[in-house]
Formats: C-alpha cells, sequence, structure tokens
C-alpha cells in the first residue's frame, strides 16, 4: 500500500491495526546517500572496531535523509498453513508546517541519486507529497511555543489573531515609507465596517507590514474585527479581515487553535508509525540493517548519541528485538548454503532445495508484489522479500528437529540467537554489532599500525613489507593503514626494523588501542567495562538518554528468564552454549513426557550425523508442545511424538558442497562452542 502525506491520516489506523496483529515486522529504508566523504571503501575498513565503524557511520551518513521507509507485517494463519501479509510503503520528507517548525537541511549523494532514478524511483512523491515527521525534542518545543503563544493571545500579548479592547491604548509608530500604504489600508477597513461586506482579503506584503497592520488595526478599530494570517497556494502570506460579534470572535478562536492543534499533529506525522512499531515490542526484521536502524532512531526519535554504548540503549529502547537476516544467512548453519547473501540473491536462494519457499497470501485490499518481477529498492517491496528470507531461513532450522516442524514460529528459542546482532559489512573478524551485550574482541596479534607520508600509495607499504611474504593493507586515511601479517611472529621483526625509520612509523595494534583509549581519556570520557550480567557498566551516573521512548530503562539479558527455561540445569551463564557445533559422539535427543507433551531436562545420547545445534533444555525447542509433523501416525498426542522423542538432525548439504566437519575433542564439554564464536564459525 503506498502512503503520502494525502491519505497518511486515513491509512494510519489501518498501519496500527496490522502492525497490533502481527507476528513480526520487516522493515527497509531508501536514502539520499551513503557517506559524505570517504568512500564507502574507506568508510568500512575491514579492521574497523564496533565503535569506530559506529562513528564513522554517525559522522558520514546521518546527513542523508531516509526518504522511504518500507513496512510489512506477517501474521501466521494457522487454519491456512500461511502467512499473511500487509506491505506498506511511506513516502517521508520533513515538511515544515510553520514558520516555527523545524527547516531540515540535508544532504544528497549524485550516485545514489543516479541509481534510483535508475530504478524508477519517483522523487516527485517523496519532495510534493512525503509525509512530515517530528522527532521527540522537536514535536515538545513545538507543543511548548504553541502553549506560549495561547498564553500570550490570552493575556493580550503577543501579535492577536483577533482585535481585543485592551490589546492596544495608543497608537502604532508607523516609519514615513509605510503611512500611505497603512492609510489605505485603514480606508479600506472602514468601507468594511461602515459596508455590507464580511470578508476583505488584503494583498501578499511583508512581514514588517502586516505587524503594523495587527497594531494600527488593534488602536483604531478595538472592537467587532477578526484579523487573521493566511497563506496562498504559492506560500504566499495574507491577511484576512472579517466583521465579527463577540460570540463569532471567540468560535473563530476556538477553531484557530483546533487547527493549530490538528497541524502539530500532523507534522508528527510518520513518527507516529515508528512509535507503533516501537511501542508493540514485535520482532523487526531487516537486512544488513544498522543503518536503517540507525536513520530511524536519528530522523525520528532523537540525535544519535555520541558513544557506541549510549546507542545501544537507545536502540533497545525504540525497539526491543531485532534480526538481521544478513547476518542470519551468513551464520552457521546457513552459511553453507547460501554463497550470496546479497538481499536479491537471498530470496531466489531461499526458495531452493533445502529451503522450502513460504507460503503467504497477501491481505485483501493490500496490492500484491510478484517476486518474478523484481521491485527491487522500492522499500516496502525490499522489506517484503527481507519477511521471506526470514520465514524460509526460520522454517529451515524445524528441520534439524526429529520429525521435522515446517513451521518455526518467530518467537521460537530456535531463532533467539540471532537477536539484536546487526550485520558489520566488510570487517575481517567482528561479524555483529551486539546490541545487547559486549561486542567481539578479536586479538589481531597479526596487525600493525602504520603512519607514513601522505604521497605514499599500496605498492609502497607492499614493498616495505615485501620480506614478510603475502599481506593485507586496509586503509585508514592518507597517512595510515592496518598492514595484516600472514604470521604472529613476523611482528616483532617488523618492529624492530622500523626503529630507527624517519618517514614512517609502526605500532602493533594492541599500542594503537591503548593510544586510542588514552586520547579519550584526556577528553573526559571514562573508560567503561561490561558485568557478568552482559551490560555495560558506566564509570558515570546513567544518562537519560533513552528517557520517553516508551520503555523503562532496563537491563536486558540474551538469555531466557529463568521462568522460561524451567530450571537453571544445563543452562550457560551467557545463555548461548544450546547453540553449538556438536562433537563427534552426535547430537542429542530429546526425551518427552507423555503427559502434557513437556521436555524432560535429562538429554538422551543419540548416535546420529554431525549438526549444528545442541540441545540441553526443553525451553530451546520451537514451541512448548512442538507440533507433530504431518507424517506423524494418527492418534498421536498433539504435544508429544509417537515414540516420546524428538532428534536434532544432520543439517541438509547443498548440492556439490561438502557439510563442514566438526573438530574431534576428547572431552564433549570442549565441544559447545558458541554459534556466533570467532573464529570457528567465521
Amino acid at each position: 500500500m503506498e502512503v503520502t502525506r494525502q491519505n497518511f491520516k486515513d491509512c494510519l489506523s489501518t498501519v496500527y491495526s496490522a502492525i497490533e496483529e502481527a507476528d513480526f515486522l520487516a522493515i527497509d529504508g531508501e536514502f539520499s546517500g551513503i557517506s559524505d566523504g570517504p568512500n564507502v571503501s574507506a568508510l568500512t575498513n575491514g579492521l574497523d572496531t564496533p565503535e569506530e565503524r559506529y562513528t564513522k557511520l554517525k559522522k558520514h551518513s546521518m546527513d542523508f535523509l531516509m526518504f522511504q521507509f518500507g513496512l510489512c507485517t506477517f501474521r501466521y494463519d494457522s487454519s491456512k498453513s500461511k502467512y499473511i501479509t500487509k506491505p506498506f510503503n511511506f513516502y517521508v520528507f520533513p515538511k515544515p508546517f510553520s514558520r516555527t517548525s523545524p527547516d531540515i537541511k540535508f544532504i544528497c549523494q549524485s550516485s545514489s541519486i543516479d541509481f534510483l532514478a535508475s530504478q524508477g524511483f519517483d522523487f516527485n512523491k517523496v519532495f510534493g507529497h512525503g509525509i512530515p515527521y517530528l522527532n521527540q525534542d522537536e514535536e515538545a518545543q513545538l507543543r511548548e511555543q504553541t502553549e506560549e503563544r495561547r498564553n500570550q493571545h490570552a493575556n493580550g500579548l503577543g501579535t492577536p489573531s483577533f482585535i481585543s479592547p485592551s490589546s492596544s491604548k495608543v497608537p502604532a509608530h508607523v516609519p514615513d515609507e509605510q503611512k500611505d500604504y497603512i492609510n489605505k489600508v485603514v480606508e479600506k477597513v472602514e468601507r468594511l465596517f461602515n459596508g455590507n461586506g464580511k470578508t476583505l482579503n488584503l494583498d501578499p506584503c511583508t512581514g514588517f507590514q502586516r505587524k503594523l497592520i495587527y497594531q494600527t488595526l488593534s488602536w483604531k478599530f478595538p472592537k467587532g474585527l477578526h484579523v487573521e494570517t493566511l497563506e496562498t497556494e504559492k506560500k504566499e502570506r495574507y491577511i484576512q479581515i472579517s466583521k465579527v460579534d463577540e460570540e463569532e470572535r471567540k468560535r473563530r478562536e476556538q477553531q484557530k487553535l483546533e487547527k493549530e492543534q490538528e497541524e502539530l499533529n500532523n507534522a508528527v506525522g510518520f513518527s507516529r508509525v515508528i512509535h507503533a512499531i516501537s511501542k508493540s515490542g514485535k520482532l523487526v526484521v531487516g537486512h544488513n540493517m544498522l543503518l536503517d536502524v540507525m536513520h530511524t532512531i536519528h530522523q525520528f526519535y532523537c540525535p544519535l548519541p555520541e558513544d557506541l554504548q549510549d546507542f545501544k540503549e537507545v536502540a533497545m529502547c525504540v525497539f526491543p528485538r531485532l534480526l538481521d537476516t544478513k547476518l542470519m544467512a551468513s551464520t552457521q548453519p546457513f552459511k553453507e548454503l547460501i554463497n550470496n547473501t546479497s538481499l536479491a540473491e537471498l530470496e531466489k536462494q531461499a526458495k531452493e532445495t533445502p529451503f522450502k519457499p513460504p507460503q503467504v497470501e497477501t491481505a485483501e485490499g493490500f496490492p500484491s508484489y510478484d517476486t518474478a518481477q523484481e521491485q527491487l529498492h522500492e522499500a516496502g517491496y525490499d522489506a517484503y522479500i527481507t519477511g521471506l528470507c526470514f520465514v524460509s531461513m526460520a522454517n529451515h532450522l524445524g528441520s534439524f528437529l526429529m520429525p521435522p516442524i515446517s513451521h518455526i514460529s518467530p518467537r521460537s528459542k530456535l531463532v533467539e540467537p540471532f537477536f539484536n546482532k546487526l550485520f558489520l559489512m566488510r570487517i575481517i573478524d567482528i561479524p555483529y554489532l551486539n546490541i545487547t551485550g559486549p561486542d567481539l574482541q578479536p586479538k589481531r596479534d597479526h596487525v600493525l599500525y602504520v603512519t607514513f607520508p601522505k604521497e605514499w600509495k599500496t605498492s609502497d607499504l607492499y614493498q616495505l613489507f615485501s620480506a614478510f611474504g603475502n599481506i593485507q593493507v586496509s586503509w585508514i586515511d592518507d597517512t595510515s593503514a592496518f598492514v595484516s601479517l600472514s604470521q604472529t611472529d613476523q611482528v616483532q621483526i617488523a618492529m624492530n626494523t622500523s626503529r630507527y625509520a624517519e618517514s614512517y612509523k609502526i605500532q602493533t595494534y594492541a599500542d594503537y588501542i591503548q593510544g586510542k583509549q588514552q586520547e579519550k581519556e584526556k577528553l573526559g570520557q571514562p573508560a567503561k567495562t561490561w558485568g557478568d550480567d552482559g551490560w555495560v557498566k558506566h564509570h558515570y551516573p546513567s544518562s537519560t538518554a533513552s528517557a520517553g521512548f516508551g520503555f523503562s530503562r532496563r537491563k536486558r539479558s540474551i538469555s531466557p528468564t529463568q521462568g522460561e527455561q524451567g530450571g537453571n540445569d544445563g543452562v550457560s551463564g551467557d545463555g548461548w552454549n544450546h547453540y553449538s557445533f556438536p562433537d563427534s559422539t552426535g547430537s542429542k535427543k530429546i526425551k518427552y513426557d507423555d503427559v502434557g507433551g513437556q521436555a524432560s531436562v535429562e538429554a538422551v545420547e543419540s548416535k546420529t550425523s554431525e549438526g549444528w545445534l545442541k540441545m540441553t533444555n526443553s525451553s530451546y525447542l520451537a514451541e512448548p508442545s512442538p507440533v507433530p509433523d504431518a507424517k506423524s501416525p494418527e492418534g498421536a498426542d498433539s504435544g508429544s511424538y509417537a515414540d516420546g522423542t524428538a532428534t536434532w538432525r544432520q543439517t541438509p548439504t547443498a548440492p556439490g558442497r561438502k557439510s563442514q566437519k566438526s573438530k574431534k575433542k576428547s572431552d564433549a564439554s570442549d565441544s559447545t562452542s558458541s554459534l556466533f564464536e570467532v573464529p570457528e564459525v567465521w
């Protein structure tokens, strides 16, 4: 459904109900550009830390505009065994609703505009009919200004919209060059006042002339007139003067107050949709969605905080549950099955064996998308196919159960390992940004930080390190780069050979990070540490960055609560050890009680092939009571299987690709590496 400023108010209730009934939401955004400074390769250095990547994106990407927002809601209809979708395509533009409202400045990148134009993007709908918006600070400020003007008018102060007896008791001072103009206006008003006419529209004039007109008329005609400034279609401002009695004056003033309130509510505009998504607490799915999340918060909630950890807190208040399909597709068990994780290719591969095309149906009254006729880079369509990719991959996880389950709920424990981890593009050894906890910190012992003259090129660096075999150069700026050596023991040799160099300087990666931390401390930015519960411990009083988002500030744990787990047995402190590579003994078999279909905490060993998950607790099944497969014997209890057990199966292997072999270890407990552990998985 295409939504612009013309039909936004009429569609808003439909959007609200779609969000409320959905099982999960998929989003996507289109922007006026990506980077205002460095090219994409410099913006996405392969050895960035999460803090550096966030700082770069905040500095170089937030002045662009998200001017199209795609939302597709997915509701599972168990009677039809398919998802019912409701796609929305919003055109967004920060149209100022008054002279006091924010006048947003934004920039465009020619390559991005050219690309969108080549895809048939309708810029006229953005600039001519885009839905306005205000963030929370802007909305609060405008409401305060509106209330202040009302109070001034009520007390006879400021510029009145009607003539009050006490407004002015002395004539206004009119400059000589304006006297003829004001006298002509007074003559017109006298004719109106003494004649049969009801309304007089003056020609458009300057703001100073309007001020003189208000002051003069309030002195000469203390009663019986209503004076109001209006605007033509061409944005020209003019004054309308009407003859009114006291009752009519009050009625018109009330109408004006109601109109101001309606205009302010309209100015909040598209932010209402984001507020509804946030308030729902539903799972929000995106593809390579870090920029989408940053822009959404920046435009519709509040300016992004300087610090990454503060951003994480704000992000969790706005979007309690996020899932990135690009990260999901790049992780076991999918990385062995998917060789291209771009959205268009992922959508195609997610319909092929071993995946099954998701069963979906577009709700009545909504235009349906045909994936055979790609409409890529229309935000609504991209959100739609992002949701399809998630459904296919989530349902594929059900194939690891024995017997298989064809539908995996977005609330399933099987999907939880992918929650709140956003894909970090082109970083070699940190695949994701962890919104709910500390980020991965690889040692990078083989990496050197090199500074050199501006004239140097990549070939100069290769020549400098020619004695060390294969190297990898990751440019930072014109005078510095990271150089990755093939062997860690070469680092000290390189340091020794550069000790007396004058034109360049070499540091270990550890020294480089330590130097940056010292610079932060000099600037008064205290270090932050992470507690045992995975939440940052501030060395200063807690900020109020997340206040006003509809969510109270609270600690969020990745692992399920104790009540959800049904006990502490077999549950690791970080809640991730259940999702791991099994050892050579095979996967686990979960035994179910005959009564109620509840799984026993006791895990039974089963000699099966290698898989990707290992279960030690019943709470990690797709549903509290697993749904029997269509092939299950008739008459079997709906909460249990025929033999009372469910087994993890080996992941199906894509044709022509070898399944990944697990390392054999003597101790089974040593094999439970985390799903996202680096570098074993990545």
